[in-house]
């Protein structure tokens, strides 16, 4: 923090408890109320709860799972098509038809693609040779089998040619790296390569500049567990190729064994065989359905689930979450149990590219857009994949000083610095709704620091709060084993119930909704302040920097008051003087455990209890 920040986080502080007199006036106004408040969706839940139906959410998930979904191809299109049928049966009427009173509508929207829509037919590869042994030489039609699409969907890279009719036989040639001279050495030009590392960038070196006629290649990441789920193939793609016409395959551990022992006693003869469908001129479809709000219809939450990828859990589960998700809003809404006054939007299309043109097409509808939720892989058996379910949380301290109880994924995320911090109630007020979900069902919920990569980051990069509800680490991921065998229905029924109960309250929240979250939130900054000074007073008695520990708590507590401070646009049609003086109130605690977390710091030896 600034020196220049510090200062303005004095005088703040200073003006604030000059005007604590007021705020303690008008709380009192609202004390009766405060006491009285259970949870702030506590109603929603009691709605939601008996409705939603996970076999609904299942029957898409293996829909889905019929399917290599790719935007354009016939099953991303078969896809769409079907949540359209479930939502139109839900009682959304499509836009074009819709009539000014209906408040439920949903529409199909067309986008030209640049490129040819790409879809995996078959595929499968062979060791060529005498009695199925390896060799140049074997002029018999004995083959081994290595691969084949009936078991491994993921073995044909996307933008990957067909081979001629009957396949290709070719020789075979292990480089050992994936480099301009390693690939002139092998003379590869009419041969087949294979290597370890990523596949479109041996497919640029071997087939585009050097005349390969295609290429294997191993990279499986350690939390994929290969050596124990040896089939596995994770998904990949390579660069689309007119001229060459050519093909690459993504390889298990089973694979890549099997064909290094081959090479190891001598040439080895492939045969491959490849056949995709190519779609030109193709159009990438994505369905937007609203529940018009009948207040502020301008402004809006907003939940998204992407179609495209071929895995069950990623993101079949998202897409059947959500679809049962609008499914039961609109029954509360057209029986009259629910009137949300702000509006819901449901998203299906094409992982961030969906959200991004919700965000981007429409400069006024943007400008209402209040809070993005993104359902990606929320559907995982735990007990089968190896994840737990997972929130990923707004940009906050614990992105750039990863410790204690937050850690990253395998996934990965890098540090941030503190101008990418986004100050929000929204990671607390979601945590403590998928909490209120969890009470009494045995569903375990925890949280990771910041680091991107799905629908949520569009939202965040037009400066709109945005969150991820996903799994991980899962030993299936882009895996072509994330079959609907690997999908939880009690899981998606927690992660919908509470993504939709979440919605629910804060399109129709009131004064004492809005009051109740500002409690919630105070409570975790208080409870995160002195998690932060336990941890900083071990640091500093393993020889820490007490200036550099101090920085943390006046960061955390700096983060807390502007996260109390958004608050003030959750009840609808503006923070009343009450709710406005319940945030000016739960700011200056946070102020008075900040100065006290750090003197309490700086004097070990004379710590306030």
């Amino acid at each position: 923090m600034t020196d220049d920040r510090r200062q303005m986080t004095v005088d703040g502080i200073a003006w604030r408890r000059r005007n604590c007199t007021l705020v303690a006036a008008l709380l009192a106004a609202a004390g009766t109320a405060l006491s009285a408040q259970t949870g702030p969706a506590d109603a929603h839940f009691a709605l939601v709860r008996p409705r939603f139906d996970p076999s609904h959410a299942m029957e898409t998930v293996a829909f889905l799972d019929r399917y290599v979904r790719w935007p354009g191809n016939a099953g991303f299109d078969s896809s769409i098509m079907h949540v359209a049928a479930k939502l139109a049966a839900a009682g959304y009427v499509e836009r074009s038809a819709a009539k000014t009173s209906d408040r439920l509508t949903y529409r199909i929207e067309r986008y030209p693609m640049s490129r040819p829509a790409w879809e995996p037919v078959d595929a499968s590869v062979a060791i060529v040779g005498a009695g199925g042994a390896g060799g140049a030489r074997g002029a018999s039609d004995v083959r081994t089998p290595v691969l084949s699409f009936a078991t491994n969907r993921n073995m044909l890279a996307t933008n990957s040619f067909s081979t001629p009719d009957g396949g290709v036989n070719a020789e075979l040639v292990r480089v050992a790296a994936v480099t301009a001279a390693a690939l002139d050495s092998a003379h590869v030009k009419g041969k087949i390569v294979l290597a370890d590392g990523r596949l479109g960038q041996l497919f640029t070196l071997a087939v585009q500049q050097r005349g390969a006629i295609g290429v294997l290649a191993y990279s499986m990441p350690k939390y994929t567990q290969p050596e124990r789920y040896r089939t596995s193939i994770q998904f990949t793609s390579i660069a689309y190729d007119s001229s060459s016409r050519s093909w690459g395959m993504p390889i298990s551990f089973a694979a890549r064994v099997q064909l290094t022992n081959a090479l190891a006693s001598g040439p080895v003869m492939l045969h491959v065989m490849t056949k995709s469908r190519f779609t030109q001129p193709a159009v990438e479809l994505a369905i937007v359905a609203e529940i018009r709000g009948s207040a502020k219809p301008d402004e809006r939450w907003v939940w998204s689930a992407h179609v495209q990828e071929p895995g069950a859990n990623d993101n079949a589960s998202g897409v059947g979450t959500l679809q049962e998700m609008a499914r039961v809003a609109a029954d509360l809404v057209r029986t009259g149990k629910e009137d949300p006054k702000r509006t819901l939007t449901f998203l299906w299309g094409q992982e961030i590219t969906e959200t991004d043109r919700f965000i981007k097409e429409d400069t006024v509808r943007a400008r209402g857009i209040r809070w993005g939720m993104s359902l990606d892989m929320v559907g995982e058996d735990t007990q089968k994949t190896g994840g737990t379910f997972l929130i990923e949380k707004m940009p906050d301290p614990s992105a750039i000083w990863t410790r204690g109880e937050d850690h990253h994924t395998e996934w990965g995320g890098s540090v941030l610095k503190e101008d990418r911090m986004t100050p929000h109630y929204f990671n607390d007020y979601v945590l403590q709704r998928c909490l209120d979900q969890a009470k009494g069902t045995g569903w375990v919920v925890k949280t990771n620091p910041f680091e991107g990569g799905s629908d949520h980051t569009p939202f965040l990069n037009a400066r709109k709060p945005g969150l991820l509800l996903w799994h991980f680490t899962d030993v299936f991921y882009h895996t072509d084993g994330d079959r609907k065998e690997m999908v939880s229905a009690g899981e998606m029924k927690n992660a919908g119930i509470a993504a939709l109960a979440s919605g629910l309250t804060m399109a129709s929240a009131d004064g004492a909704t809005a009051r109740a979250i500002v409690t919630e939130l105070e409570r975790a900054a208080l409870a995160r302040l002195e998690t932060e000074r336990k941890l900083s007073a071990d640091t500093l008695a393993r020889g820490g920097s007490a200036a550099f520990e101090s920085h943390i708590l006046e960061v955390w507590g700096a983060w807390y008051r502007e996260a109390l401070r958004t608050a003030d646009d959750i009840e609808v049609g503006g923070s009343s003087d009450v709710t406005k003086a319940a945030i000016a109130a739960s700011v200056k605690r946070v102020d008075d455990a900040t100065l006290k977390a750090i003197a309490n710091l700086k004097s070990p030896t004379n710590r306030q209890p």
